[in-house]
């Protein structure tokens, strides 16, 4: 791996994704990227020595600084971190949300890929002075069931559904779906909430629960794991039948005043990510290795096989305002806090 500028890499045991500094929006950030996360950075490797090398300050560059996620908000990163054209910007990856909040909050941050709703939530408790640039990853839920019953929303009538999130995105999105489809999720399905991914599996492993709601790419883990246990139905596709536009899961969120201050520049590094988003999706094995490489997942094998499933993209202007109002509005009925207690108003979408 090339020595690039990455300013830190941090690993965690577990993501708890709270947003601490951000008053009350912590019990409802998106657990769904969080989950996505943690599927990776559990089993995630320590920082290569090359790594580490790029890490010493003397390596900074001066431009733009980027932070993301070990998990899909960042893999659509990593071919931009590989190039000659990264060299120009210090990228930092970190294992949990809640560091990177007060760092674009105090300004020691100038852009981040994190989960949709903490990018509304930020926009809130800077008065503004953060705007979402584009979206980066789409719905990475998905029910799987051991067994051949579920074949579409309405098979789920009668069923128990483990997942995590309760209180949180993934719930607000499977309660959504199921209405939107005629069902009560109160009274025509049992939802079971855990605390975290791996009890869910672990309780499909048991022959506890036969139907699951999980986030890539723990899908792909999952999958390799269980016998039998298959993808019933991508919520993705299900949200976009009801809702009219696309499920978000993460976004690159930037500074007003760090766009402001070079709008060429910045316009440079969009051109750059949507690059790099494109040889994510086709370039699987590159991509995959850069993955293990700069410690986002563990294995290049695990990352190559859940690529394709994470729904990575480079969405901007309309196209992204439309699903991200429509996914806050979902989320804001649900509970205002989850977006930071206001819907974001028009200056909060770059270029729109």
């Amino acid at each position: 791996m090339k020595c690039k500028r990455i300013l830190s890499l941090i690993t965690a045991a577990a993501l708890c994704f709270s947003l601490a500094a951000c008053g009350g929006a912590a019990s409802t950030a998106s657990s769904v990227a969080s989950s996505s996360e943690t599927a990776t950075s559990e089993a995630a490797p320590e920082a290569t020595p090359a790594a580490e090398d790029a890490a010493s300050p003397e390596n900074a560059a001066d431009g733009l600084r980027v932070a993301g996620l070990k998990g899909p908000t960042t893999m659509g990163l990593v071919n931009l971190m590989e190039s000659d054209a990264g060299a120009n910007y210090n990228f930092t990856m970190y294992g949990a949300a809640d560091e990177i909040v007060p760092l674009l909050v105090k300004g020691e941050l100038d852009a981040a890929a994190v989960p949709a709703n903490l990018a509304a939530t930020l926009y809130q408790k800077t008065s503004g002075a953060v705007e979402v640039a584009c979206v980066n990853t789409l719905g990475v839920l998905y029910i799987l069931e051991n067994g051949d019953t579920i074949q579409s929303v309405a098979d789920l009538k009668g069923q128990t559904i483990v997942t995590t999130g309760k209180g949180t995105t993934p719930e607000y999105v499977l309660r959504y779906v199921l209405s939107q489809n005629g069902l009560d999720p109160d009274s025509d399905v049992t939802i079971e909430y855990c605390s975290e991914s791996t009890e869910v599996l672990s309780k499909v492993q048991a022959g506890e629960a036969t139907i699951a709601m999980l986030p890539q790419p723990f899908v792909t883990s999952a999958l390799s794991q269980v016998e039998g246990l298959r993808v019933a139905l991508d919520m993705n596709d299900e949200w976009q039948k009801v809702a009219g536009s696309q499920l978000v899961t993460g976004v690159l969120v930037v500074r007003k005043d760090a766009v402001e201050a070079d709008p060429e520049a910045f316009e440079e590094f969009l051109n750059g990510y949507a690059a790099s988003v494109e040889a994510a999706n086709t370039d699987l094995e590159g991509t995959a290795a850069l993955c293990e490489s700069y410690g986002i997942v563990a294995k290049a094998a695990l990352a190559q096989k859940a690529l394709p499933e994470c729904n990575i993209v480079f969405e901007r202007g309309e196209q992204m305002k439309t699903d991200l109002v429509n996914y806050f509005q979902v989320l804001y009925d649900a509970d205002p806090a989850s977006v930071g207690g206001a819907m974001p108003a028009d200056d909060f979408y770059y270029g729109v």
